[in-house]
C-alpha cells in the first residue's frame, strides 16, 4: 500500500502539501494559532496544550505561528518572544532552557531546486533539532534538518544553514562558529 503525503512528509519523502488531510491539519493549527493569540496568557496556555497535543510550561509570545502544532517539542522553561513561527512539517525537538528573541524562524520545510517539481507543489522537510540552554537572537532563520548544540548562542539575524556545535557563539549569514562560549 503506497503511502499517504503525511506519511511521506514524516518520513522525509517529497510530498504534495496540498493533500486534503494535510491542508485540514494546517487549518486547525492556524485556527488554534489565531486562538492562541488573542487569549489573555491565563487562558492561552490551555489553547497552546491543544496545540501541541501535550501541556508543557514554556511561554510563548504572541504571535506565534506554525504549520501543525503536533510535531513541535518542547524542553522545559522555554522562552520565546514576540513573532516565533515554526513550519513543523517535520520533527521540531527543542531543548530545556532554550530563549528565543523575537522574530526566530524554524523551518522544516523544504523545495527542489529544480523548477518543474517544485512547481508542480513537491516539498520535503528535515528535523531541526536545538539543545538545551541555546540562545537565538532576533531575526534567528534555522533551516531544515539543523542540529544546534547545547550551550550555544546564535547571534541575531543569523541564518542557520547547517549544524552548529555545543558551547560556541556562531553568527552571520552563513552562520558560522565565531568562538566557544
Amino acid at each position: 500500500m503506497p503511502l499517504t503525503d503525511k506519511e511521506k512528509m514524516l518520513s522525509g519523502e517529497l510530498y504534495l502539501a496540498n493533500d486534503p488531510e494535510l491542508v485540514a491539519e494546517r487549518l486547525r493549527a492556524k485556527e488554534l494559532c489565531h486562538r492562541y493569540n488573542q487569549e489573555p496568557v491565563y487562558l492561552n496556555r490551555q489553547v497552546l496544550a491543544e496545540l501541541l497535543g501535550y501541556e508543557t510550561d514554556a511561554h510563548l509570545e504572541a504571535p506565534l505561528r506554525c504549520d501543525y502544532g503536533y510535531n513541535i517539542r518542547l524542553g522545559r522553561n522555554v522562552y520565546a518572544n514576540y513573532n516565533l513561527t515554526i513550519l513543523d512539517c517535520a520533527l521540531v525537538t527543542i531543548g530545556d532552557n532554550v530563549f528565543m528573541a523575537p522574530n526566530v524562524v524554524l523551518s522544516t520545510a523544504g523545495h527542489p531546486v529544480e523548477v518543474e517539481p517544485r512547481i508542480a507543489g513537491w516539498e520535503f522537510a528535515r528535523p531541526i533539532t536545538i539543545g538545551d540552554n541555546v540562545w537565538l537572537g532576533a531575526g534567528v532563520l534555522v533551516m531544515p534538518g539543523v542540529t544546534i548544540g547545547a550551550g550555544t548562542t546564535i547571534g541575531a539575524g543569523s541564518v542557520v544553514t547547517r549544524d552548529i556545535p555545543a558551547g560556541v557563539v556562531a553568527v552571520g549569514n552563513p552562520c558560522r562558529v565565531l568562538r566557544p562560549v
